[in-house]
């Protein structure tokens, strides 16, 4: 039976392997430190938190989420450690609250690695707080106990720290949100939680597949999943039971979940394209992309773990065996390891064909819904392009390429974001650690670069309706005058491409004064009050080998559009190698983390929202041969005219 804590209580645990989940609804930090018998943390190697998750005994998030699961082994912790606290912090900068008190209540539970929930702990009472101490774990004569804390700190984050007795907390805070900063720049943005209305589909947690399918015991424990070598993944939650209350809205459909009193193994019913909520077909396609999103990040979490649990507990067996001086040598010894071998194989053997089940389903369900998805998510291959018609309203997301993970390379998911863009795009025209850009040169890696940025500004302006997005471009050099032909040639920009530092100068100051004075109308509360003749439409500035031809006051207002822009309509498609830009040293750090960086190769770069799982990206291309970019650029242009734009 679960305990449902109040601050101050405690509840004996009856396992020492654990999984603390937290669910807040919006993005918290999730840490932990390792306390002697007083409380106290005896330095920064102490404490687990996003830019060192991993401690002996506890592992957390390397990003801010909404939900999050820690994982704990209270066996592996050492034998001076008496307390481990858990703490959530608000991150800054992102856009959410800056308060515990403006939020929804955070909730936290301890749960056996089966799921089955042993206490919960809803923290109420926080106002002005913006870090907490939610939970602590204690050794009291051999036994552990879970106590609900709820100790919330105005100071935030620095002055929790340096509550627990760590020397310089400020530094240690600042290293941390730093550490949360690189993760959200690298992470693909859920989509945003809406209020739910009256005849529209909610379901429970995410059920891609049967969670103890992969461990035939169902009473043997799941570790941590391995996801990468710098990127430590928790294991998903358990598909069955209620969901607690604030977590995230559920995308998996119908469907793809067995009712309880359905067999495990039933053949799952065919996959329907739209099959998901939402007003509007788009909605609803855009929804199930999400939904099959999340199901194969889920799901190979799980295949995941139960491998790496399968390898640990074959260790374990076989560290038994050597450990034992009657079984190393004879017929005993071998019998044991034959045994440990032959249990590893018949687990990954299971988890192997529950992930195969799934992925099988997700194929077919992507093979039904790709066709049907309208131009703004389909890709360019796509015959929707063939009777494109330029639209009237915009759409809600737009089609920036496709992620798959290693399991199975072919299923593709859409990567989907939500319009206007919230943050800026970044084609890396670098070889970073790519391998794929590794085998190219120099001059071909910075073309097939800006082909990329083509591509994405032929689908945002194929997209907007007549007149509501305008491109500008900035080719310091001309260097880019081939890739960008086919936008010039439509007459589709704004402008011809600026060149030299003069162009470059004129271009930006255009743009930060329509900043300037759509903030002015904004804090005025006359969004209406802009100087007649203004172009309101949405603002794309291309911006091509980046520093070149930049002084010192063109970065500065650069920075200005990438921070203040998006959120009145300017936003930035930045192609350009970082190094190239190394003089800056970190001046210029805000500006690459506040871009979405894609690549022109594939690359993987890209972590999920949910679990964390490197995804491998994959730019747009055209057909080899086609003439659909020709072509629906050249619509965009006679419907430009028709309406006078």
């Amino acid at each position: 039976m679960t305990a449902e804590l109040v601050r101050g209580q405690n509840h004996p645990l009856p396992d020492t392997r654990l999984e603390i989940r937290v669910s807040a609804g919006h993005p918290v930090v999730a840490g932990a430190t390792l306390g002697d018998e007083g409380g106290r943390v005896a330095g920064v190697e102490w404490i687990a938190h996003p830019g060192s998750p991993s401690l002996p005994g506890v592992e957390v998030s390397q990003q801010a989420a909404a939900d999050h699961r820690l994982a704990v082994d209270l066996e592996a912790v050492p034998a001076a450690v008496h307390r481990l606290s858990v703490l959530l912090a608000l991150p800054v900068g992102v856009g959410g609250p800056t308060r515990f008190g403006a939020a929804a209540a955070p909730f936290v539970a301890v749960t056996g690695l089966d799921g089955t929930e042993i206490a919960t702990y809803t923290i109420t009472g926080l106002d002005r707080e913006s870090a907490v101490v939610a939970l602590e774990l204690y050794r009291r004569q051999g036994a552990w106990k879970v106590r609900a804390m709820g100790q919330g700190y105005e100071g935030g984050l620095a002055a929790m720290l340096g509550d627990q007795g760590l020397d310089r907390p400020a530094d240690l805070a600042a290293t941390i949100l730093e550490a949360v900063s690189r993760g959200l720049a690298r992470s693909v943005s859920a989509p945003p939680a809406r209020v739910p209305e009256a005849g529209r589909v909610r379901h429970s947690a995410p059920t891609a597949h049967d969670p103890t399918a992969h461990d035939p015991t169902a009473a043997e424990p799941m570790t941590v999943a391995d996801v990468a070598p710098t990127l430590p993944v928790t294991p998903p939650p358990p598909a069955a039971g209620p969901t607690t209350g604030g977590g995230p809205i559920n995308y998996a459909h119908p469907s793809r979940r067995a009712a309880a009193s359905e067999p495990p193994r039933q053949a799952p019913p065919v996959p329907v394209a739209g099959d998901a909520s939402g007003w509007s077909m788009d909605e609803r396609l855009y929804n199930q992309v999400w939904g099959m999103f999340e199901d194969l990040a889920r799901t190979t979490a799980a295949y995941r773990s139960a491998c790496d649990f399968a390898e640990s507990r074959l260790d374990k067996e076989l560290d038994g065996v050597l450990s034992d001086p009657r079984s190393r040598i004879g017929g005993a010894g071998d019998a044991a390891r034959e045994a440990a071998r032959a249990k590893h194989d018949e687990l990954t053997t299971r988890a192997q064909e529950v992930l195969d089940r799934d992925l099988a389903q997700l194929t077919a369900e992507s093979e039904v819904v790709e066709p049907a998805l309208p131009a703004a998510y389909a890709r360019w291959d796509n015959p929707v392009w063939h009777a494109y018609r330029v639209p009237m309203e915009a759409p809600m997301a737009v089609r920036l390429g496709d992620l798959h993970l290693p399991e199975r390379t072919d299923l593709r998911i859409p990567m989907l974001v939500r319009l206007p863009l919230e943050r800026g795009l970044w084609v890396d025209s670098g070889r970073g650690r790519s391998e794929a850009a590794g085998l190219l040169d120099e001059a071909e890696l910075r073309r097939l670069a800006m082909d990329t940025a083509v591509a994405h500004a032929a689908r945002l302006l194929a997209v907007y309706p007549p007149g509501e997005f305008t491109v500008h471009v900035i080719d310091p050099a001309g260097s880019a005058a081939a890739a960008l032909a086919p936008l010039v040639e439509a007459g589709v920009l704004a402008g011809p491409p600026a060149a030299g530092a003069a162009g470059v100068s004129a271009v930006l100051d255009r743009l930060t004064e329509r900043v300037d004075l759509v903030q002015m109308a904004l804090r005025a509360g006359a969004p209406d009050a802009l100087p007649p003749g203004m172009d309101t439409a949405e603002q794309l500035l291309i911006v091509h080998d980046f520093p070149h031809g930049f002084d010192d006051r063109a970065v500065t207002r650069l920075r200005y559009l990438a921070d203040e822009g998006p959120a009145v309509g300017v936003h930035l498609l930045m192609v350009a190698d970082r190094e190239d830009a190394s003089a800056y040293g970190p001046v210029l750090d805000p500006l690459w983390r506040s871009l979405l960086r894609i690549t022109p190769v594939p690359d993987d770069h890209l972590a999920d929202p949910w679990v964390g799982h490197a995804w491998t990206y994959e730019p747009p291309r055209f057909p080899s041969g086609s003439r659909v970019l020709p072509q629906v650029l050249a619509r965009v242009s006679e419907a430009r005219r028709e309406w006078g734009r």
